[in-house]
């Protein structure tokens, strides 16, 4: 894939930082509502667990996989590349795996207990009060990582970085 241009970098990286924080936003939400269904009375529990589903039936999917294909977009437009650098490594996979978790297990867990809140018998589940959480840690150490780019370049990416200074020296000795 091509370089983006400086424009479409800076638009996709706008679209990115924007989901990424929405999702992070969004996973707080859904902790304070399992920490409210798992703690209040069966009403207020059951009404958190109807937000839940909301949340989880129209913000959870298009919000994590704008997140997933806007940081592949980046990774695969810029120097950055998705195999270049070790936290952009561990960006992806993390990402993949919570947009995965999200989709095939949290959405689930929630339809199920917003089907028990419908008929008025809400079970608290501890499963929905730490799935939040765990999200919620997860996307804060990717923010950090995104900030702090740890680890260095992978093996590849050193291979990449010398071979482009090698061309580069010898274009600057042609010049002369």
């Amino acid at each position: 894939m091509p370089h983006l241009s400086r424009r479409a970098r800076r638009a996709v990286l706008v679209v990115h930082v924007a989901v990424s924080v929405g999702w992070l936003g969004l996973t707080l939400g859904l902790l304070a509502l399992s920490i409210t269904g798992y703690t209040a009375a069966p009403d207020t529990a059951a009404a958190a667990y109807r937000a839940m589903k909301i949340f989880g039936d129209w913000l959870v999917p298009p919000v994590a996989l704008g997140s997933l294909v806007s940081g592949l977009v980046l990774s695969l437009g810029t120097a950055w590349g998705l195999a270049r650098h070790h936290w952009v490594r561990v960006k992806f996979w993390l990402t993949l795996s919570t947009v995965l978790l999200s989709v095939f297990a949290l959405r689930p867990g929630i339809n199920r207990l917003a089907a028990q809140a419908a008929a008025g018998s809400p079970a608290p589940d501890i499963g929905l009060l730490v799935a939040p959480a765990v999200a919620t840690a997860t996307y804060f150490f990717l923010t950090a990582i995104s900030v702090l780019k740890p680890w260095g370049p992978t093996r590849r990416g050193r291979r990449l970085r010398h071979r482009g200074r090698s061309q580069s020296a010898q274009a600057h000795g042609r010049a002369r």
